[in-house]
């Protein structure tokens, strides 16, 4: 396979997804699946292009039958530095993602799930517009411009991540934001509201989390 990927789905571990969760995702992505997280991609029918990690959660039945539909594997010792889906977000910049999808990985043990949704904002993905359906919710990280979509009067959270996220702006949101700071641990930017169908949020500098509670499914 071609390393030449602009968007990138990668189906993490973690509590089974929501059915429904297959009309959000883009048409002709490539899809890396981590470890168990093949099992969600299966479930939603969407054939897997990688799939990554230790497979010690991994079906092997599951396993073996993605391998002969064309998936290729790329597994890694048990004792290693990264999570699984640490590793698939590797793998998507490799293969030169421009927007990563990220779906799946709620429930499970807390410090894996908050160690992954973390991830999500490290500075090592920076190059990358990622997005995320976890859960009911849709997470986007912001880098510098981000437009959200949902339902008018739908919740939107805005958590500064790794530091003060500056010069904050938003539009279409009940409380506006104008070039204000947010600080990590913060709750200054907890249920804000959509107030139409999409909503813009801007920062000078930093990293800020878009939680949409149950924004999955819209």
């Amino acid at each position: 396979m071609a390393e030449t990927a602009h968007v990138v789905v990668v189906f993490s571990g973690g509590d089974p997804v929501d059915p429904r969760l297959r009309a959000q995702l883009p048409p002709d992505a490539t899809v890396v699946a981590a470890d168990s997280g093949l099992h969600h991609a299966q479930t939603l029918g969407v054939a897997v292009d990688v799939v990554v990690g230790d497979f010690d959660s991994v079906d092997e039945a599951r396993l073996a039958d993605a391998i002969a539909n064309g998936a290729r594997t790329e597994q890694f010792p048990v004792d290693k530095d990264f999570t699984d889906l640490e590793l698939a977000l590797q793998t998507a910049a490799r293969l030169g993602a421009t927007e990563v999808l990220v779906v799946g990985g709620s429930g499970g043990r807390l410090d894996h799930f908050l160690a992954n949704l973390l991830l999500l904002a490290s500075p090592d993905f920076a190059a990358l517009q990622i997005r995320a359906l976890v859960g009911e919710a849709r997470i986007s990280v912001v880098r510098d411009r981000t437009e959200l979509h949902g339902e008018p009067g739908s919740i939107v959270t805005l958590l500064a991540l790794g530091g003060t996220a500056r010069g904050v702006r938003t539009t279409g949101l009940r409380y506006p934001l104008e070039h204000e700071d947010l600080l990590p641990g913060s709750t200054r930017g907890v249920s804000n509201e959509m107030l139409d169908h999409a909503a813009t949020v801007t920062l000078e500098a930093g990293v800020v989390l878009a939680v949409q509670p149950f924004g999955g499914l819209q």
